[in-house]
């Protein structure tokens, strides 16, 4: 059987993180990673402490939903809460990130994204990333999952 790499192995961490989502719209999951170690995940869901999607609905508004936090945003927040820098590292998150979620990641200092799923890709945050310097890459983990089946 031959070995994934390293984007196909954090892809796939993303991925099983996407399955504690609250959102009923979309599954998302991201992880960072400093020198192939995970140093924090997020998914998308609701405040602590707050009504999630699954139990309530969506809270839509402009036609987004209004009550989650984005896996990104989540998954920087649990770096600043517990002092985690994130400069140089590296995100993987599931879907193409939107464009307020790819403002605080060029923010947070994160220097490449890897993603799976276009959604709705925002030109201006393809922009601001490119001027950033923020490599984006996307990685298709699924058919590597189809192959290892069938090997």
């Amino acid at each position: 059987m031959k070995r994934i790499s390293w984007q196909q192995y954090f892809m796939a961490m993303a991925k099983v993180v996407s399955l504690r989502s609250t959102c009923t719209r979309l599954n998302v999951g991201a992880i960072i990673v400093r020198d192939n170690r995970i140093i924090a995940s997020g998914y998308n869901g609701s405040v602590e402490d707050s009504a999630h999607c699954i139990d309530e609905g969506c809270y839509i508004v402009n036609n987004h939903c209004v009550r989650t936090v984005h896996a990104e945003m989540n998954a920087l927040l649990q770096c600043a809460r517990f002092g985690v820098r994130t400069e140089g590292t590296e995100m993987y998150v599931t879907h193409f990130p939107c464009l307020q979620c790819s403002k605080h990641i060029i923010q947070a200092g994160i220097k490449k994204i890897y993603y799976e799923f276009d959604y709705k890709n925002d030109p201006l945050a393809l922009e601001l990333l490119n001027e950033a310097n923020v490599a984006v890459e996307q990685v298709k983990l699924s058919d590597v999952i189809v192959e290892q089946k069938l090997s």
